[in-house]
């Protein structure tokens, strides 16, 4: 193994140029070649030679090879096992060999590199496919489970047994599959899609072509004018669980932009293993991303300058793993898989077949365009008068001005604060010379008050998120502080929260009683039919903290559900030792979805922030 023997003939020709062959390709090489030694006749020679390795297709390039026609020559080549390859078989913190070699995985730690997982799959998926359903527009399937090959350890990460497939062909560059347990309803994200009403692409003018492996299972995608391969998730990892689901798939190349805001977002040649938690701002790991929310899209580049998109439409808690194979691992604690992929080809028209999928960005108006200066912290209306003049004095560029929490009363929503009494007047007098203003509100409503209209017409309305099949409200803390209380303001601001934090409520706007609360406080805040002159003329809205943040885990008293809220996998969230519930509501609040259907908390947590935009803009 690993040694090629040749003999460079030449027919007994006399070459005057001297020809060698100085290149040889090694197909097939499961593992990387590290080195490579060149003999003849038992003598090794000196040549240095380069070696290049391309683990995605399995081939080996030598390159600085110097072997002369009519002579023959020893080639010998040393493997060593390619970590690369390597699927992460116990994601969960603290493994060990004793609970990896239980999920059926193989343990051999990489000293060198604590990226490398330890405990790695090697052998297939427990799913096969018996039959495909191909249909002009699509195609389905079922799969089913090998009982014998499972290797959950946990009741709710026991795989389901039968899951279906179903493709759709929706428009020529764009494909959607769908994987889900069809005898049981489950979650899926109640987020429109603009999708066509039937698949209109036709087979002649698709940009792609899907393949199904039957045993072990897996989905191929393949770029019709190329052939490169964009989606290939025949591999070990797949798994559909109660809560743990988790699909794998390979690259099309190293070249992936998405996931989050940052630098670390681009992943380049060299990709490295790295593991990108989804969840909510608070619980962000050492690299940020969205605050209020996710959209699980990567777009990737393929090796000829072709792009593709992919959206996984799951709003649970989520982590997405890299590696350098190069691949991908999707992990989400609940929901369904479903894919969407935009075929392109170039990068501008997956953006532009992206955001017609899922909504074109609001065209911001032209005045926020200009600059705009804001902080936390003003001490009263003067301050900000005093500053704005101080500004125009200075000739220094200025369009908007910002009141943060600080305008309210004990940060109360709809409220202006004694020390603000003269807000309405001064954001009137200084859109009268042209400029903007907005304010902040916060979604968590305080509880704790003997005359607050908001509170009270949200009870009445029903707007609040609860426990399940109860009528309690879910109280946490956030920023209002309760009713005449003296606040010690030499305290750290977390010890102020903690004494004098009020029960803070949650409302739930996905209600349509919330939606049109909501609507109705904000416009009676600008209008104040009791008070003409304090009304807040305000020209935009900042809606924060909507992640929904909270400054105690879980619930005043602690949550009830224990599963839910410390489900058997925590993804890569920050704080996975604490939980779902870091910094943010209970994971069993009671929310209900326009049409009325209940939902947890727990599976719409990340679309908190969308539900509440929607009708703040409205």
């Amino acid at each position: 193994q690993n040694v090629l023997q040749m003999n460079a003939t030449n027919s007994n020709y006399a070459d005057p140029n001297n020809l060698k062959f100085e290149e040889i390709k090694i197909l097939g090489a499961v593992q990387e070649i590290t080195t490579v030694t060149v003999s003849q006749n038992n003598v090794v020679e000196n040549s240095p030679v380069n070696i290049t390795y391309y683990p995605l297709e399995k081939v080996a390039h030598i390159r600085g090879l110097q072997l002369e026609l009519g002579k023959s020559y020893t080639v010998k080549w040393t493997q060593q096992p390619s970590f690369n390859g390597r699927f992460d078989c116990y994601p969960s913190p603290n493994p060990t060999q004793e609970k990896c070699e239980q999920l059926g995985c193989v343990w051999e730690q990489v000293t060198s590199n604590a990226d490398i997982p330890p405990c790695y799959y090697s052998s297939d998926n427990a799913y096969s496919v018996d039959k495909v359903e191909y249909t002009s527009s699509g195609l389905a399937a079922n799969l089913t489970l090998d009982s014998t090959k499972t290797r959950a350890n946990e009741d709710f990460t026991t795989p389901i047994s039968t899951l279906r497939l179903e493709v759709k062909y929706h428009l020529n560059h764009m494909l959607q599959f769908k994987i889900y347990d069809y005898q049981n309803a489950r979650y899926e994200v109640p987020v429109p899609l603009n999708l066509p009403s039937s698949p209109s692409s036709t087979d002649k003018e698709r940009l792609y072509e899907v393949s199904v492996q039957k045993k072990p299972f897996g989905i191929q995608v393949r770029r019709k004018s190329t052939g490169t391969v964009i989606w290939d998730s025949q591999l070990p990892t797949f798994t559909f669980s109660d809560m743990f689901i988790q699909i794998s798939t390979r690259l099309a190349s190293q070249y992936i932009y998405g996931f989050g805001e940052t630098e670390h977002t681009m992943f380049r040649r060299n990709m490295s293993w790295h593991t990108w938690g989804m969840f909510t701002r608070d619980q962000a790991p050492t690299y940020k991303f969205n605050s209020y929310g996710y959209q699980p899209f990567y777009m990737a580049l393929e090796e000829d300058g072709n792009a593709h998109g992919v959206l996984l439409l799951n709003s649970n808690a989520m982590d997405v793993t890299f590696q350098p194979t190069p691949a991908l691992t999707y992990r989400t604690t609940g929901g369904i898989l479903d894919f969407y992929m935009v075929l392109g080809p170039t990068p501008e028209l997956v953006v532009q077949q992206y955001t017609a999928l899922i909504g074109r960005p609001v065209m911001p108006p032209y005045w926020s365009l200009g600059f705009q200066l804001c902080r936390y912290g003003y001490r009263n209306d003067s301050e900000i008068a005093q500053l704005v003049e101080g500004m125009k004095a200075a000739g220094i560029p200025y369009d908007v001005q910002y009141a943060d929490i600080d305008h309210m009363e004990r940060q109360l929503d709809f409220t202006i604060g004694t020390r603000f009494a003269g807000l309405p007047a001064l954001i009137n007098r200084i859109k009268e010379e042209g400029m903007r203003f907005i304010i902040i509100l916060d979604p968590a409503i305080s509880g704790n008050e003997t005359n607050y209209p908001t509170f009270s017409r949200g009870v009445q309305d029903d707007v609040f998120i609860k426990w399940p099949n109860t009528d309690d409200i879910i109280y946490s803390k956030v920023w209002p502080f309760l009713p005449n209380v003296q606040v010690n303001e030499s305290l750290p601001e977390q010890t102020q929260i903690q004494i004098y934090g009020a029960h803070a409520a949650f409302p739930d706007f996905f209600r349509n009683s919330t939606v049109e609360w909501w609507k109705r406080e904000i416009l009676e805040f600008y209008n104040n039919p009791t008070n003409s002159a304090r009304s807040i003329k305000f020209d935009g809205l900042w809606i924060d903290m909507n992640e929904p943040a909270a400054f105690l885990n879980g619930a005043i008293g602690g949550c009830r559900n224990d599963l839910l809220n410390m489900p058997p996998y925590v993804p890569h969230l920050g704080y996975r030792s604490d939980g779902l519930t870091v910094k943010t509501p209970c994971m069993e609040g009671q929310q209900y979805l326009p049409d009325g259907t209940p939902v947890r908390h727990y599976d719409v947590h990340s679309l908190y922030g969308w539900s509440q935009t929607k009708p703040t803009l409205e």
